[in-house]
């Protein structure tokens, strides 16, 4: 009876009670000619026996007409996601909007429930970065229903229906393991997420062809993807460290991982770069603050903001083209990587 108490009834709980579309539910609330008479009465029925209550906020939202972009991140505290965001705020007031942001941490449900607040707010668009939870996109699915205009950033899904801004992962961790084997490193780890994300894919992939096309065996413990957490980052790169026939060079995904694994080198007592080089797909601020300095593949993050909303911004004024942009990472050399720079 408590966690009844505790649950608002959403437009997404009355849809799946009634076998429809969330758009069904929220066309028939608002009593449109597109819903016939029959199925607006059953949604009705069922909101008042249910005791839906509209959000307030939204209501009011609705009352006084502001034009409102839902933003949704996986991790508001990092610096990358806040970065991105302050590039998609900063273009959004210039084109008169407001913005309102969503952390999933890194949970579907999380993610789930902030599209279905959204969707409740009768928000413009939303721009949205995936979940490393999320493996099911049926909440996207119905955006695209609705209609409601939708860029993803970073981690995305359903490239045939929705516009994305993505780096160029796999060119930079080609470039980042290349110059890893120029400087003296032959045994090369790579520290990844969840498989499924296609942004682990596209950093696997160009840390692979560098591999191959310098015709170094690919040791495949050398390669671990499991759940992004520094704990559990952490402990992987301890366990390859503690192999007798250890990396010498480890090429870390995001920020988190890069630094589990700098921590996880300190731990078992070896240099940086002597015995272990690294190179980390980070912020530049941190990155330049730690010593040894870390070589790091940084992001133009508040570019990849400003691009997702000018790309949302063409979809809400009716362009209705799927757009694929990528703004490119940057190698930045620094103490952590190269042997030969001793």
């Amino acid at each position: 009876m408590n966690n009844q108490r505790q649950h608002r009834i959403s437009l997404k709980d009355l849809a799946k009670e009634l076998g429809v579309s969330i758009a069904t539910v929220s066309r028939a609330l608002r009593n449109s000619p597109e819903i016939g008479a029959e199925m607006q009465q059953r949604v009705k029925d069922l909101a008042k026996k249910l005791n839906y209550r509209p959000n307030p906020f939204a209501q009011s939202l609705r009352k006084e007409a502001p034009k409102v972009i839902g933003v949704v991140v996986p991790n508001l505290v990092t610096h990358y996601y806040a970065a991105v965001l302050d590039g998609i705020e900063d273009e959004a007031h210039r084109a008169g909007y407001s913005i309102i942001s969503a952390n999933s941490h890194e949970c579907f449900e999380d993610e789930s429930q902030a599209i279905d607040n959204f969707i409740s707010m009768h928000v413009e668009g939303i721009i949205a970065c995936l979940a490393q939870g999320t493996t099911d996109y049926r909440h996207f699915e119905e955006i695209a229903e609705m209609g409601i205009p939708l860029v993803f950033f970073g981690r995305t899904c359903l490239a045939d229906r929705f516009s994305s801004v993505t780096a160029n992962g796999d060119e930079a961790a080609q470039m980042a393991t290349q110059h890893l084997i120029d400087t003296g490193s032959r045994r090369i780890a790579f520290l990844g997420g969840p498989n499924h994300l296609d942004m682990v894919r596209r950093r696997k992939h160009g840390y692979l062809e560098a591999l191959r096309d310098n015709k170094l065996p690919i040791d495949r413990e050398l390669v671990v993807c499991d759940k992004i957490d520094y704990d559990i980052a952490l402990r992987n790169a301890e366990q390859l460290l503690c192999r007798p026939d250890r990396p010498d060079a480890i090429l870390a995904f995001n920020d988190i991982i890069t630094f589990a694994a700098f921590t996880a080198i300190k731990n078992c007592k070896l240099r940086i770069p002597d015995d272990v080089a690294l190179i980390g797909f980070t912020d530049d601020i941190h990155a330049a603050y730690v010593t040894p300095r870390m070589s790091a593949i940084v992001d133009q993050s508040h570019e990849m903001g400003v691009t997702a909303c000018q790309l949302l911004l063409k979809n809400i004024q009716g362009d209705k083209k799927v757009y694929k942009k990528i703004v490119p990472q940057q190698l930045v050399i620094r103490d952590t990587s190269a042997k030969e720079m001793k």
